[in-house]
This record gives structure tokens, sequence and C-alpha cells, in this order.
């Protein structure tokens, strides 16, 4: 039930109350909420639904792990400030709320994906693992398939090793990994990510584990600028075709990819253009090739990967082309 702009879920093993400060968008397409936890966090988080495909067959929440986030990465609106890690009950709190805005005691939908990838590295909070332990318990979603989007940061080796176990415990088969690549050559990639990361032999070496027959492959994704390094012998040489796919993504219009002159090189038609080679070589290799383009308006929305409406809201000067839903508000 809603209290004065409340949700409170008091039917619910995990009473959390969240404020919902505002929100933006289109029901057709997508929504982006801004809320308040009762720890004080503010926290972003998105539903969008996939036209024409309805949202009984398919509906997707994208969660935030962390207040602020502490990457950096160089297309990512995010990455401005970092507060501090969220909490299972603060992670919890978006996507109980999201589902009872909609939904009673099941979620009828045959591909339900939460993504845990709106602002914060979801490998860097120990939290996230208990929310995927104890989300079949909490909410009833035959559809449901999570999905973690990470820059595999050093150092948490035990944290992905558990993550292995609870995909095997809940969901194999109906699990999405992805590792954040974006280029080939790691001096550049260091510089998109500016954090401490395993190598691609190390995230190799990882999804031959995860990956088991009834598995997913695992995710290379690629937000590919026109500035960006793509050899596909770099991907041939460490990355099994029957382990891993590769998404390339259009870079989305945020502030830090303008103030850091990255240009997309995926057409809103999905045309790859200065990297149809790298495409081309990897198809021909045997690897799977997804290029990923979303719905054009959800760059106004601001629901896009890499989008910030905090940043947006407290910027001087304004993108043409992103954030429009924001100002009309």
């Amino acid at each position: 039930m809603e209290v004065g702009g409340v949700l409170v879920l008091k039917d619910l093993k995990y009473t959390q109350e969240l404020e919902i400060i505002e929100k933006y968008g289109k029901e057709d397409i997508a929504m982006v909420y801004l809320g308040k936890t009762r720890q004080g966090a503010l926290v972003e988080f998105v539903e969008s639904v996939q036209p024409p495909i309805p949202r009984d067959k398919k509906w997707v929440l994208i969660v935030s792990t962390m207040d602020g986030c502490p990457v950096g990465c160089k297309m990512c609106d995010a990455g401005g400030y970092y507060k501090r890690r969220l909490s299972k009950e603060e992670i919890l709190a978006q996507i109980l709320y999201l589902i009872r805005s909609r939904h009673e005691d099941e979620v009828p939908v045959e591909k339900f994906k939460i993504q845990f990838a709106r602002v914060g590295e979801p490998a860097l909070n120990d939290e996230v693992l208990k929310v995927l332990d104890e989300l079949p318990q909490i909410i009833d979603a035959p559809g449901l398939m999570p999905s973690i989007s990470t820059v595999a940061p050093i150092g948490r080796n035990g944290w992905f090793e558990r993550l292995i176990e609870i995909k095997e415990k809940h969901y194999r088969g109906k699990f999405q990994l992805q590792f954040s690549i974006h280029s080939t050559d790691e001096k550049q990639r260091d510089e998109i990510i500016p954090v401490k990361k395993w190598s691609f032999r190390e995230i190799s070496e990882y999804g031959e584990k995860f990956v088991t027959t009834e598995d997913r492959k695992i995710t290379l994704n690629f937000a590919l600028a026109k500035e960006n390094i793509a050899d596909a012998r770099v991907i041939m040489n460490f990355f099994n075709p029957e382990k891993f796919l590769i998404k390339i993504t259009p870079v989305n219009p945020t502030y830090r990819s303008i103030e850091n002159g990255l240009n997309s090189d995926v057409t809103g038609e999905g045309l790859v253009l200065e990297h149809r080679e790298f495409v081309d070589k990897l198809r021909e290799s045997g690897y799977d090739v997804i290029i990923s383009v979303g719905e054009l308006e959800e760059n106004k929305i601001g629901s896009n990967c890499g989008q910030y409406v905090q940043r947006h809201l407290n910027a001087q000067r304004k993108l043409e082309g992103a954030y429009i839903f924001v100002d009309e508000r």
C-alpha cells in the first residue's frame, strides 16, 4: 500500500519504506524513479518494456547497488560521486516497489529480468549476493532472470566464487552475466574503466567455470566508440565462443561521453561503422555477436545505460537530445 507517497511493504519479509521523490518517462517504454531509502540514500531505478513486446511477455527492472559509484567509467554519468554500498534492504526496496506497483502475490511475466546495473559496481557489494540468494523466497516469479553487469574488479574472487554457488542453487540456465570490456587494448581499457580489474585471461578462466551445459553464455559488452580499439584476434585468443558471446551497444548521450570526446560507432539503426570488420571476423569465427540498440526515446527519458538523472538535474548546461523528459516535468 502507499501512504503519503511512501510504499510500505508490510506484507513481505523485508519491511522497507521507500519514498519516491520523482519519476520520469513513458509507461509504454521506460520509467526512471528517483527515491530516498529509510537509511537516507538517494537511489535511481528503472522499469522498461521492449515495444512491441507486451509487459506480460518481457519486463525489465534495473536497480542500483550503491549510492554513487567509485569506478568512474568514461562514458557513465553515475561516477561523479560515491557515498556507500546499499544494504540488502535498500536494494530489495527498489525491486519490491516496482513489483508491488503492478502485481500482488505473483509476477506473471514470461521473461522477468532484474538487472543490477543502474548505479554502482555490483561486484563490490556483498549485499548483492544476499539479494540474489533470497529473491526466489521473497517473490513468486517463474520467469525471473537476474542479470549482473560488472567490470570485474580485482580482489573480489570470493564474491565471484559465491556467485557461481548461488547461480547453481537458484538460476541454472536463467542467469545473465556480463563483463563490460569496451576495448581489446589493455591500456585503453584502463583509461575507459579506471580501476584495477581482471585481465582477459582471468575473465576467460572464470567463464569456463561459470558456464555449464544448461547456462546462457557470458556476455562481453562493448559500448563501442569510434575511438575504441577493437581487435577480433584478441577476443579469439582468450575467449571460447562456446562460453562467451559479444554484445555491441552504442555509446549513449551522456555528459561524461561528451566531455571525454567519445563518438558512438553504432547508429540508431544498428549499423556498426568503423568496426564493421571486427564484427564480421568474430561472426566468421563462430561467435554470437549481438548489436543491441534500444528505443532512441530512452535517451530522452534518461533510462539508458550510463545515463544518470541526478547528474542532469545538477548540470548547468543541459545536453541536447538526452534527458528531455526530465526537463519537461
